[in-house]
Formats: structure tokens, C-alpha cells, sequence
């Protein structure tokens, strides 16, 4: 009877230990009070503008009273017409080269890298009225990265390459993009991989924590990667919930009861 009591209680201390806690998987949670649902304080999001860096695409567009003078700055990509919006950006887009520079009709070599979509569109617009038009020509240029691309890796639903075509994205739209985080994924510590002028870094984030919003990293850059990192209770290998827990339990237990009647036997 000891013994039986002995193994109940080791059976239980396991699907204990094994089980994933519920607020484990709870996204923006106020810590600092976790009597008061509500967020006492407004939490104001951060967000940097993002600085072109080498292998970016850029889309460039010139717009005039005259179109035709302009047209030769916007590539129609006529022979792409069967090509997905990531295709057509790839062979109509302006890529920044290993010295950082783009390379425009007539205008030539123009180095962008370091600056934000904002200062390339007005250093375009200067240099064409110096250099060709007149202010009478109504120069107006939009710059914009072609596509926000970012890597989800590690505990998501569906990992890779993602791009997506808007100015500012968010840690959760991102991940959401990529079918969410498994149950066995550590939303706790969370890796985004940024892109430096001087290198990598790897940044920490607790997506469990509202403060999240706060974060620098709230917003994700172009050419971000995003790591979610598993569960130690993925490597015990006994399941996330109790239900898994018990299930596998029993069958080893049924395994090892049998094998040793067969043993006994012989």
C-alpha cells in the first residue's frame, strides 16, 4: 500500500511539474498589479523610424505636371506583369549596394545608407530641381521600402520568410502572421535579432509583461528576426497539458507492466 501511495504521489508531482501554467500563455499581462485587471497607466508605444541598410530595396516613384518628363524615374516592370507584388518589387525596386549606394537615371550613384525613407525622399527632390527641373515642374517623390520583410524561427505555427506591405509592424502582428505561438513556446523570453549598421544584436522581449508596449522592440524593423524559444517541458517529452501528461504516463506504465509479465512468464 506504501508503495502504491509512493508512486500516486511521484505520478502527481510530474503532471505537475510537466504542465505548462496558464499564465505561461497569457499575452499583456499587468504584473505590476495582478489584482486590477485594468492598466492603471497609458502606455506610449515607441517606435524609430527605420535607416536603410545594404541589400534594401527601395520603391522610388516621381510624380510631375507632366508625367512624361518624369516617367523615366518609374519603372513600369512591363515584362514582370505575371509576377507577385515581392517579384515586382525585387526587379522595379532600387537595391542599396555594399557601398550603400542606389543607382537612379540620370541622377546616378546616390548614397542612402543610414538615412530614413523621409530624408532619401527630400535629398531625391532637392538634387532633381537642382539638377533638372524647374520649381514649376511640381516635383513630388514618395520613397518607401519595398515590403517590411522579417524571419519568424523556432516555436511558431508556420516559420519563415514573411513580408509584409505596411509602414509599421508590431511584435503580435507579426508572429500572428506566422500562425501564433505554439503552446510549448517560451513567450517569456523572446530573441529579436536586429540588424545594425555595426553588426547583430540579440534583443530580449516578455510578451507575458503589458510593459512590452514600451519596448523599443514592440515594433519590428525591416530585417528583424524573431526567435521564440521552447518550453522545457518540450524536451521532457511528457506533454504540454495534464491530459497529454497522463496519457503518455499511462502508456509507459503499460508498457513496463507488461514487458515485465512477459518476462516473469518465460
Amino acid at each position: 500500500m506504501r508503495s502504491i501511495k509512493l508512486l500516486i504521489i511521484a505520478l502527481s508531482c510530474i503532471v505537475v511539474s510537466s504542465c505548462i501554467p496558464h499564465k505561461d500563455t497569457i499575452y499583456l499581462q499587468n504584473k505590476e498589479n495582478s489584482l486590477n485587471d485594468t492598466i492603471s497607466n497609458n502606455l506610449s508605444e515607441v517606435h524609430k523610424p527605420y535607416r536603410v541598410q545594404i541589400n534594401d530595396i527601395l520603391n522610388i516613384r516621381v510624380k510631375a505636371l507632366d508625367q512624361e518628363l518624369v516617367s523615366i524615374f518609374n519603372p513600369i516592370g512591363n515584362e514582370n506583369l505575371n509576377a507577385n507584388s515581392q517579384e515586382r518589387a525585387y526587379f522595379d525596386g532600387f537595391t542599396v549596394d555594399l557601398h550603400g549606394n542606389i543607382r537612379i537615371p540620370i541622377l546616378g550613384n546616390i548614397n542612402v545608407l543610414g538615412y530614413t525613407t523621409e530624408e532619401i525622399q527630400n535629398m531625391i527632390e532637392t538634387k532633381l530641381l537642382k539638377e533638372q527641373f524647374r520649381k514649376t515642374a511640381n516635383i513630388f517623390v514618395t520613397v518607401k521600402l519595398a515590403g517590411l520583410r522579417y524571419v519568424t524561427n523556432g516555436e511558431v505555427a508556420n516559420p519563415g520568410t514573411k513580408v509584409l506591405f505596411q509602414d509599421r509592424v508590431n511584435i503580435f502582428e507579426a508572429i500572428a502572421n506566422s500562425g501564433d505561438i505554439v503552446l510549448t513556446g517560451n513567450r517569456k523570453d523572446v530573441l529579436v535579432i536586429r540588424q545594425y549598421p555595426q553588426g547583430q544584436k540579440i534583443h530580449h522581449v516578455d510578451l507575458t509583461d503589458v510593459n512590452i508596449m514600451n519596448s523599443p522592440y514592440y515594433y519590428i524593423q525591416h530585417n528583424d528576426m524573431i526567435y521564440v524559444k521552447p518550453l522545457k517541458q518540450k524536451s521532457w517529452g511528457t506533454g504540454a497539458t495534464g491530459a497529454q501528461t497522463i496519457t503518455t504516463l499511462v502508456s509507459v506504465l503499460t508498457f513496463v507492466t507488461t514487458t515485465f509479465l512477459l518476462v516473469d512468464r518465460l
